[in-house]
């Protein structure tokens, strides 16, 4: 409903009163047997003064509506530009403004709460890997199956320690991106260098094109996007390998011999907390990773998608041309 119909809704309580009057005046002068058109011209007087009231009326009515219009897409902070009001309707104004106030207490509430929560895990996250870095310790001079697999188990861990810190850094409002050119495959190296011992212990292979290629992004992030892709090709593929290299539209490509993606799960793979068909049989999948892995790549500038055919492998595509880069 536009401005204008919306005006005359709120006043039509003055528009039925004034055409009750014009007809009480005409009903009057009908039955003394007056003209009813003597009772014509006061009503058009009348008529003409009170559409030049509503209409100075209405311009303020419309001035104050674009302020508003303004103000509804700004901070809560901004109180003192609202428009004034003389009458009974500044009652409103007061409310607006205890909610605001109320609205920033509460935000500064929730900082600090979450604060404290980035604190308490950053800490949590140092301190659980201390053990972690023992155990590692332990079982280093010892090449047995067993420690192997015992290895590949404190990998795991040590990711979800690390994927826990990544989501609240990527939920709070600033975090310690730090943008310049750097060698890909030196990340790609540093990822499959930790993912090494799940490797061996799978007993699966790795095909590995170094790429040459220099791009801009962040070392660390990348690196755990790349982490988390080969993490999950390791743990659904039962046999064969994994490959990795740049294609002709010089997108990143990794590539796995695993169980696949079912038809129906790739549009939402993406999504927090979507495990799909793969994660429900395997009931260990978060439906994080993934999750993550976009959100880091679009806050990178990096674009990623998915190929997959259920059975027949999956294939991770991350387009490395840099796009505008934004904080979300």
């Amino acid at each position: 409903m536009s401005l204008f119909l919306r005006y005359l809704v709120c006043h039509k309580k003055i528009i039925i009163l004034y055409a009750a009057f014009c007809g009480i005046f005409c009903i009057s002068f009908y039955l003394y047997h007056i003209p009813v058109r003597a009772a014509a011209y006061p009503a058009g007087v009348c008529a003409v003064f009170l559409l030049a009231a509503a209409g100075i009326d209405f311009a303020k009515v419309f001035e104050r509506h674009k302020v508003l219009k303004r103000l509804s897409s700004l901070p809560d902070n901004i109180m003192d530009e609202l428009p004034e009001y003389t009458d009974y309707y500044n009652d409103y104004r007061e409310i607006i403004e205890s909610m605001c106030i109320e609205n920033r207490r509460l935000n500064t509430e929730l900082t600090g709460r979450y604060a404290d929560i980035i604190d308490y895990f950053t800490v949590w996250v140092h301190q659980i890997k201390v053990p972690i870095s023992s155990m590692y310790l332990a079982l280093k001079n010892e090449d047995t199956a067993e420690s192997r697999r015992l290895q590949a188990g404190l990998k795991r861990i040590e990711q979800y320690v690390d994927m826990v810190l990544t989501y609240l850094r990527l939920e709070s409002e600033s975090t310690d991106y730090v943008i310049k050119e750097y060698d890909i495959d030196k990340i790609i190296k540093q990822s499959v260098r930790r993912m090494s011992g799940e490797f061996i212990y799978r007993k699966l292979y790795l095909e590995y094109t170094e790429t040459g290629k220099k791009v801009i992004t962040d070392e660390k992030w990348l690196g755990f996007v790349i982490e988390q892709i080969l993490s999950n090709a390791l743990k659904y593929t039962k046999e064969g390998g994994i490959k990795i290299y740049i294609n002709s539209k010089e997108q990143l490509c990794i590539k796995d011999t695993g169980i696949g993606i079912a038809k129906e799960d790739l549009p939402r793979i993406f999504d927090k907390g979507y495990t799909g068909y793969n994660g429900r049989s395997d009931r260990k999948a978060s439906g994080i990773g993934l999750y993550l892995c976009r959100r880091i790549c679009i806050n990178l500038g990096h674009s990623i998608e998915v190929m997959s055919e259920e059975c027949d492998g999956t294939e991770v595509l991350i387009g490395l041309d840099r796009k505008e880069y934004e904080f979300e």
